[in-house]
């Protein structure tokens, strides 16, 4: 609360030039059980709500924000997760964006489930960095630096940075991706304890529908690339590769999104564990049951088929209501 106190205090003196006031208001429903029997993936119930509220001002391309978001998990109680402090300046224009401070992570960073999965959205809501891409007309570029934790005598440091774009050319495109994930002890020295780096990268090609109308799909395959080492245990980097595919076709409220990997197992700090398997098969068939200007509803029916001998199961139900100016 200082912190914001102190940003409002800041503005004041901004009072007498043109500027325009902002805020953003968001309440999200979370419901997600995993049912996981295979035992290769965390089995678990997640149900919650969050909130979140941002205000500050806009003088030409820039902008200065700051809020509170929090997560209330079912069954917890509501000091069980802190508070999240939101608090950032943004330059934006129509070919570049640029992000410095904590500012939310939705609708910013999308890599694929393998590199960063669905659940950090859920626990760790804001990137903590910076943020920067530029636009043309034939794609995007952008790159980000996240400090996920401070070394102290006994919290470990790590930092994440990233880059993520597209070339497209008629109905045609090329995806990239690039993730880095360092993991250093804590001040103190633990026996046994070794710093860790995870590294990787995706290219896939693909080609996707034209003007959109009551059905929009794409298709798309390439590779991916991890690289793990954990120092004065493994012998060097431990390099995986494998196919990765998608198919993703919706119709109206309907959406089906089924995805192949197949080769060498991945680990990545953050990714989905199943794609530490060397073949994994997920298919999401979902339901876009509240399309409103301020609200959306969605409901996610997903497959995971492992190894080619056992099949797991999830359901998600989310809804989220956003208002702004």
């Amino acid at each position: 609360m200082k912190s914001i106190l102190a940003f409002i205090i800041f503005l004041l003196p901004l009072a007498g030039i043109s500027q325009t006031f902002k805020y953003n208001i968001t309440f999200e429903g979370i419901g997600d059980n995993r049912e996981y029997f295979s035992g290769k993936a965390n089995s678990q119930t997640i149900l919650g709500s969050r909130g979140a509220f941002e205000a500050g001002v806009k003088i030409d391309q820039h902008q200065l924000m700051a809020g509170l978001n929090h997560l209330l998990e079912f069954g917890s109680e509501l000091d069980h997760h802190k508070p999240n402090l939101t608090l950032y300046y943004r330059f934006t224009d129509e070919q570049k964006d640029f992000l410095f401070g904590a500012f939310p992570r939705l609708n910013r960073i999308n890599f694929p489930l393998a590199m960063l999965t669905d659940t950090l959205q859920y626990y760790r809501p804001n990137i903590e960095g910076l943020f920067g891409e530029v636009r043309w007309d034939w794609g995007f570029q952008n790159a980000f630096v996240d400090w996920v934790s401070r070394q102290t005598d006994i919290k470990r440091e790590n930092f994440m940075a990233g880059a993520s774009g597209e070339i497209n050319y008629r109905n045609a495109f090329l995806e990239n991706y690039l993730l880095l994930f360092h993991d250093a002890g804590p001040g103190i020295d633990l026996p046994g304890d070794n710093i860790k780096d995870y590294m990787g990268f995706s290219l896939m090609a693909g080609i996707r529908t034209s003007d959109p109308t009551d059905f929009i799909g794409s298709i798309k395959a390439g590779i991916l690339n991890s690289s793990y080492r954990e120092r004065n245990v493994t012998e060097g980097f431990i390099n995986s590769s494998s196919l990765i595919a998608e198919a993703n076709g919706r119709w109206k409220n309907y959406r089906i999104t089924s995805t192949l990997h197949s080769g060498a197992g991945h680990r990545f700090a953050y990714g989905d564990l199943f794609y530490r398997l060397d073949n994994y098969w997920r298919t999401d068939v979902i339901w876009y049951f509240i399309n409103h200007k301020n609200i959306s509803g969605k409901f996610n029916l997903s497959f995971h088929v492992i190894d080619w001998a056992d099949l797991d199961q999830q359901q998600q139900l989310s809804i989220v209501y956003r208002f702004s100016n």
